[in-house]
């Protein structure tokens, strides 16, 4: 049975062009959440507290900053957090912001292509953190067209930013889809997310992309970042995931519904790729869903 997770309703009115909290706090209460706007997060102080974005997790530093994306789930909790103050600055602004036909011009490509990988959740250095946390502490003080000025030019620094980290497995998102700018792309990424269950190998991809084998690993490698082989596994264990989180199957049906034939395999490249078994994984998950659940 699916656990139903918080989706906020925030503040941000059709109004206005963003909502902005910055406040001092001890603990982390709220529930893992989602909701349809962007969110920017800066953290203070929270070191040992643990984040959440999508399936990823992860125990933070002193400084965090990350980009959220539209109806991913995400939370921070204490965790080994030993107290004291925190400081956070929470930025969430509407997912048309930046209007698509606006996001199509060439001096927007870095800001289009940081808010494609945020659907997956993106963590920032902790150079990029550095060089934009005072613009971030001091945008509450600023007003109107000003501070929307502000705010854009901090993500456009962000998106321009170097080791910017995606943190979500691909296929994790929940009806987002990401733009590859390759039909042929496009094609073989849906295969690969209609056929993850089943025996997929390059041959058959590269037919679909009408390449040959050799060409289309080096097309698919240039073009996604990351080997067919890795993001087929990326993939699989993105389905995984959400599987461990959201149903009561036991871990061997989940291997195999994800195109994992050998149960010894999958625990050890889930705990490769996440640090952690597949059944640490649901513990650590519910854990901090919170006892509350939300329609």
């Amino acid at each position: 049975m699916r656990e139903k997770l918080l989706r906020e309703i925030t503040p941000l009115t059709p109004n206005d062009c963003f909502t902005l909290f910055a406040r001092e706090k001890t603990v982390f209460d709220f529930p893992l959440h989602y909701h349809e706007e962007f969110e920017l997060n800066f953290i203070q102080h929270a070191t040992g507290a643990k984040r959440i974005v999508g399936d990823h997790m992860e125990e933070i530093g002193d400084l965090e900053l990350a980009l959220v994306g539209p109806n991913l789930q995400h939370g921070w909790f204490n965790n080994k957090h030993q107290g004291g103050i925190m400081k956070e600055i929470t930025i969430q602004f509407h997912r048309d912001l930046f209007d698509d036909k606006f996001l199509q011009r060439n001096q927007m490509s870095f800001i289009r292509s940081m808010l494609e990988r945020s659907l997956r959740g993106i963590l920032f250095s902790q150079e990029t953190i550095m060089a934009v946390m005072p613009r971030l502490i001091l945008l509450p003080q600023k007003q109107g067209f000003d501070s929307v000025l502000e705010l854009m030019s901090i993500l456009h620094d962000l998106s321009i930013s170097r080791n910017m980290r995606t943190l979500s497995d691909a296929s994790f998102r929940n009806t987002e889809t990401l733009s590859y700018n390759s039909r042929r792309i496009e094609k073989i990424m849906k295969y690969l997310n209609d056929n993850f269950d089943k025996s997929v190998n390059l041959s058959e991809a590269a037919k679909i992309a009408a390449m040959t084998d050799v060409s289309f690993s080096r097309f698919f490698k240039l073009k996604i970042g990351k080997t067919f082989v890795d993001t087929l596994i990326e993939i699989r264990l993105g389905h995984a995931s959400r599987m461990l989180i959201e149903t009561t199957h036991s871990i061997n049906e989940i291997a195999y519904k994800c195109g994992f034939n050998n149960i010894s395999n999958f625990n050890r490249i889930f705990k490769k790729k996440k640090d952690c078994t597949p059944k640490e994984f649901r513990r650590a998950y519910t854990s901090s869903s919170g006892v509350r659940t939300f329609v």
